[in-house]
């Protein structure tokens, strides 16, 4: 079963950029792995976090940062196809 990413943004942080930029990078790596990506308008100001299905797999507010796309392909990659490489973002 592939897996759904929905990346949660505040909108009024306008951090709606950031998100469709992640999410186009995740659907060119992740072509044959994912069933696609959501890109979710949250109600609670300065939200971005990003889930696999329903579970967390990274939170702005708890890192306090926001992710490297590297980082991101990587955490996805060990839960949607742990034996995929990622070729330069392995390094």
């Amino acid at each position: 079963m592939k897996q759904i990413i929905t990346i949660e943004y505040c909108p009024k942080c306008g951090w709606l950029l950031r998100s469709a930029y992640m999410a186009q990078e995740l659907l060119g790596t992740f072509v044959d792995e994912i069933e696609g990506v959501l890109l979710k308008p949250s109600e609670t100001g300065g939200t971005f976090t990003i889930k696999i299905n329903k579970e967390l797999i990274f939170d702005r507010k708890t890192a306090g940062r926001f992710p490297e796309i590297k980082e991101l392909k990587q955490l996805v990659r060990d839960i949607v196809s742990p034996d995929k490489s990622l070729g330069h973002s392995d390094r």
